[in-house]
Parts: C-alpha cells; structure tokens; sequence
C-alpha cells in the first residue's frame, strides 16, 4: 500500500463500473468531483484516436475516455507528481491498456503531438491569466484539424470564459450548467 493512499472510489459510468485509489492530499478525494462528472457525461465523441486529459488528478477522465475509446491512445498530464502516481495505480487498476500518465505542466511535455480529443477540469484558482494562456489557448494549439476541446469550469469562470471568445476567435460553445459548473466546447476548424 502506498504511504499516500487515503482510500478506493467507485464511479459507475455508462454500464461499467471504475474503482479509482485516491491518495491524501489530491483534487477530490471524497468522490469523483462534480465537475468531472459533468463533463464526462456531457461529452460526446466520434471515435478519436488520440486524447489529452490535461491536469487528470488521479485519473477519472482519462481512464473512463480509454476504455471507452479502446482504439485511442490516452495521454494524461498532470504538474502533481502524486496525482500521476495515483492515475498510473488506477490506470492498471481499471485493466487500461491504452493510457499513459506523465507529469507535466499544462502541456508543455506534450508540445511535440497534437490530439483529436483533449479534457480538462479546468482548476479555478491559478488566476485569469494562467487559465486562458495554460489552459485555453495552448490546449488548443496541440488540437488536430477538427480536433475538439471539451472543458468544465466552476461557474464563477463563466465571467472569463465568453471573454476569451472574440478576443482570439476560439469559437467557444456552451453545452451544458450543473450544480455549479459549466462544460464548454471549442472545435478546432478543418483547414
């Protein structure tokens, strides 16, 4: 047992059931957070074969994504060094045979591929700034043509989040609003 760990969760999704170990400390270690929940029973896909989970905490998105997309390959980032740990236990804890996880922060270790799929619980307190620049406007550079970008903030970002669109033309579209959270989509254009 690993001298973090703080105790196992399980989250049923779409006829399945993930168990995920949480270790103290993390993003969320009482259940898998409301926004991440939102998000991944917002999203909609079209079979990627590449996806980014971009700050994956101890796992839930990326490895949900995975095996639900067995033919994708799944990247997970996260700049807590315990929170890759953990996604690296859960990943083989879930039987996941097409993910890997990786520290890195936003994506600056995955600047070299680019991704048909990328996710993010968007964190609320690294500041106005590091949101747009990290994880808005670089995310959407390692995006393929037609690439989608699917995210959840906490509502108190819905102030930031429409701003962003005419300042650089992202094109960013509302989905859906929960218990506090909003999931976004930005598509990336063809050509």
């Amino acid at each position: 047992m690993d001298v973090y760990y703080k105790k196992e969760i399980t989250y049923p999704f779409a006829g399945q059931k993930f168990v995920f170990d949480i270790g103290e400390t993390l993003f969320s270690t009482f259940a898998v957070d409301h926004g991440t929940d939102i998000l991944i029973r917002a999203l909609v896909t079209s079979s990627p074969k590449s996806i980014l989970d971009l700050g994956c905490g101890y796992g839930p998105l990326g490895i949900i994504l995975a095996k639900n997309n067995p033919k994708a390959e799944v990247t997970m980032v996260d700049r807590d060094l315990l929170a890759v740990r953990y996604t690296k236990f859960n990943i083989e804890k879930n039987n996941v045979s097409n993910a890997i996880a990786m520290g890195s922060l936003g994506v600056e270790e995955v600047k070299d591929k680019k991704f048909d799929l990328i996710v993010s619980n968007i964190p609320a307190k690294i500041g106005d700034d590091a949101i747009a620049q990290e994880f808005i406007l670089q995310p959407y550079e390692q995006l393929n043509p037609g690439g989608e970008y699917w995210f959840v903030v906490v509502s108190a970002l819905n102030r930031l989040i429409p701003k962003l669109n005419p300042k650089y033309k992202l094109n960013i579209e509302y989905i859906r609003k929960r218990s506090g959270h909003t999931v976004y989509k930005i598509r990336k254009p063809e050509n």
